[in-house]
């Protein structure tokens, strides 16, 4: 079930219309549209480290993320965990159970303390009976994230330890990285532990190998939080 929240929220800037405003499948909302939404969602905070729901759970919510970073994982037969991707503000996880629902297929974790605005089914079907073209738009984002998950699944499964590291850091790029000239700054928001989850690989081989890539001269390591990635066509090429 879901996990014991941190408090209501109350900010401006947490209230369902900002939410809403930051995810791609509202964006072609109008003004009255977003404010039906404000006036639905349910805001909530959570603390780093807890647990937003179980695989298992049975869900029937939207959750939007407005502040914050949670992690989407599951566990393989042997326990460990395998990172899916991470979310970020206006990212949102749960669009399955809008259209049906059902047990979530994974778990979430704050990364940090954070703001998520909740919709349920009920609400959304409400919402979507007046905007239809929605449904297409989370059939995209659908789309979008099988591709990922196949793209991890064959990461895993038939390329090597740099491509794996590789791969973890070109996505944390797309995401979180800054580009200023030719080289990108990433601040992460996991550590070397939960980018082994990502990799599929332990603590020790991606510090290993991101050390070999400092020494390469094609990232820069700046602490455990920040990395600095100097040759992007590199880590491109091995992907």
């Amino acid at each position: 079930m879901e996990n014991n929240l941190m408090g209501s929220c109350h900010c401006e800037k947490c209230t369902g219309k900002y939410c809403a405003k930051k995810v791609y499948i509202f964006s072609t909302l109008q003004e009255e549209q977003l404010e039906e939404i404000s006036s639905n969602v349910i805001n909530r905070r959570y603390k780093k480290g807890q647990m937003i729901f179980f695989e298992g759970d049975v869900s029937d919510k939207l959750y939007i993320v407005n502040k914050g970073k949670v992690k989407i994982f599951k566990y393989t037969k042997e326990g460990k965990e395998q990172i899916l991707y991470i979310l970020t503000d206006g990212d949102f996880v749960g669009e399955l159970s809008l259209l049906k629902k059902t047990k979530v297929e994974f778990n979430a974790e704050a990364l940090e303390d954070t703001a998520i605005c909740a919709l349920t089914k009920e609400n959304f079907d409400k919402i979507i009976e007046k905007n239809p073209e929605i449904t297409f738009k989370i059939l995209e984002v659908v789309h979008d994230r099988l591709i990922n998950l196949e793209n991890l699944v064959q990461r895993l499964s038939t390329k090597d330890v740099e491509s794996r590291v590789s791969g973890v850091l070109l996505s944390l790029a797309k995401d979180f990285g800054k580009e200023e000239g030719n080289i990108i700054t990433v601040n992460l928001p996991l550590n070397r532990e939960e980018i082994g989850s990502y990799a599929g690989l332990t603590r020790e081989t991606v510090s290993r190998t991101l050390t070999g890539m400092q020494d390469e001269g094609i990232i820069e390591l700046h602490g455990n939080k920040k990395i600095i990635i100097k040759d992007i066509d590199y880590l491109k090429s091995i992907d």
